[in-house]
């Protein structure tokens, strides 16, 4: 293979982590041992499984994975730090003489791997002003904000997530450009990488989300969120937030209905792989596979040069 990383990426729910489990046995069948790394922003934390669609122990076929468990419930997600972690685990991959296999659906962890991604400095004066807005104004406002100094990011992010939107002003405000503009539209790959991104019908695509979030709850969400609130999940102001764990304490708090926070959990779930889609088209040199061909896995191998 002309490549040192294999990158498996796309929206939530297209089996990703299927195909890099398939994409590994394949290549030590030829002889070629591969690890895996997680590029899923949530299950970086421990305790987070059942709404992160977390692979067990089991369900990894033996194969090593890495970047998965690291964080408490309570830690700040960082990119940055991400970057650092992962790379340092796929350069101990190579030395092992296996291939890398970046997983996973959030773009930014994804992006700060795989191309020369140089993160901006911080102020946190700069930051505290910004959160006292948000505290003082609401997201509404330093929402539209970001719209008008940088729209693509704002689509990105949403209009949910006030920590990312603070980030995003803030770097705006000391660099004088927008996030968007920190990913080039032909970024320089950190490594030689082949990026495999997955697709299905917009369709098939909702109505897998929906069923997905449904079994999520059927696997006992609100039981796994209960057992992490004493660990500090509600303190924890990145793994709080996630898709499906908000709704599930809103649900135990009683300001949710079971119907209302799957329905709620739903609507943030495809608006969130819109996004990632979004930013997955982004890459040029990405081979795209549709998740439902019954020769996807021949048509990875292709790709890879297996």
């Amino acid at each position: 293979m002309a490549t040192d990383i294999i990158a498996v990426v796309g929206a939530t729910g297209t089996g990703k982590s299927e195909l890099s489990l398939d994409i590994a046995e394949r290549l030590a069948a030829a002889g070629q041992s591969a690890e895996i790394i997680n590029a899923d922003a949530m299950q970086l934390y421990r305790g987070m499984d059942i709404g992160t669609a977390k692979l067990s122990l089991d369900e990894r076929r033996g194969i090593p994975h890495h970047m998965l468990d690291v964080l408490d419930v309570t830690a700040e997600g960082s990119v940055a730090a991400y970057q650092a972690d992962a790379r340092a685990a796929i350069e101990g991959v190579l030395e092992r003489h296996a291939v890398p296999i970046l997983v996973g659906g959030s773009g930014l962890y994804v992006s700060s791997v795989i191309f020369d991604f140089q993160f901006p400095v911080r102020d946190a004066r700069v930051r505290a002003r910004l959160e006292q807005d948000l505290a003082d104004n609401g997201i509404g406002m330093l929402y539209r904000r970001l719209v008008e100094a940088d729209p693509e990011s704002a689509s990105a992010i949403g209009q949910h997530n006030g920590r990312r939107i603070v980030r995003a002003l803030e770097v705006i405000e000391l660099t004088g450009v927008p996030v968007s503009g920190q990913l080039p539209d032909q970024p320089v790959a950190w490594r030689p990488s082949t990026i495999l991104a997955l697709r299905h019908p917009r369709d098939l695509l909702v109505e897998r989300l929906d069923r997905r979030v449904e079994k999520m709850w059927a696997k006992g969400l609100v039981d796994e969120v209960e057992a992490l609130v004493p660990h500090g999940l509600e303190q924890g102001v990145t793994a709080s937030r996630a898709i499906g764990y908000a709704q599930a304490l809103a649900q135990l708090h009683g300001t949710l209905s079971q119907e209302e926070a799957i329905a709620d959990a739903q609507a943030l779930t495809r608006r969130y792989a819109r996004r990632q889609v979004s930013w997955f088209r982004r890459y040029r040199d990405a081979v795209w596979l549709d998740a439902d061909d019954p020769n996807l896995l021949r048509n990875a191998e292709a790709a890879i040069g297996i």
